[in-house]
């Protein structure tokens, strides 16, 4: 309320916990009733290697490289199984890179409830349903492959710019979209469109 704030930014994990996990639903209820924007971004799971010592499960593997889009799907699985995106629906979610692993993996996602049917309550309206609501940036995600992947899932109107930078130069990010076969039209919704319908005080 003081800072007239449009969202917050999270990161995947904390600790041993995703985002959906239970004892995060009084933050997310409170987020939801103020139909907030959710920026998430990765991170390195405590599972999975160490901050401090920058120990990877692949050695000499930057952990960014692999965990950080692993992470982010791990996320996505545990807001949409943990009963997350159900449970608090105006949430606007926003996540990076195209959404990590998860476009590779969204039929093995699609297919978890019929493997383990007590799952099948927290996603009523089927997993492509809730994905399909979230939104995505193009950081370190603006390759043909990436683009293509979430594409089959999700409509551009679900699609932001997002360059990572100063990590990567935002260049990258341009001259990937622009060389993907976009409209014209479609650019123009993915480099601002779709982030003003999420933060419409920002168009002036």
């Amino acid at each position: 309320d003081t800072l007239k704030a449009d969202g917050i930014g999270l990161m995947t994990s904390y600790g041993d916990k995703w985002l959906g996990d239970p004892f995060f639903f009084p933050v997310m209820e409170e987020l939801n009733r103020r139909k907030a924007v959710v920026y998430t971004h990765p991170t390195l799971a405590t599972c999975c290697g160490n901050f401090g010592t920058q120990a990877n499960l692949v050695p000499q593997i930057q952990f960014s490289m692999i965990e950080f889009g692993t992470d982010t799907t791990r996320a996505i699985a545990s807001i949409l199984y943990r009963g997350t995106a159900l449970r608090y629906p105006n949430i606007r979610w926003i996540f990076s890179h195209c959404g990590g692993t998860m476009p590779f993996l969204a039929e093995r996602l699609i297919r978890t409830p019929s493997l383990e049917p007590t799952l099948a309550p927290s996603v009523p309206n089927g997993v492509l349903h809730e994905v399909r609501r979230f939104h995505y940036d193009t950081a370190q995600a603006n390759s043909p492959g990436a683009l293509a992947a979430l594409l089959k899932l999700v409509p551009v109107s679900q699609v932001m710019f997002g360059t990572d930078y100063p990590y990567r130069p935002g260049s990258e990010v341009v001259e990937g979209l622009t060389s993907y076969g976009f409209s014209a039209g479609e650019l123009r919704a993915i480099d601002r469109d779709n982030a003003l319908r999420l933060m419409p005080r920002l168009k002036s």
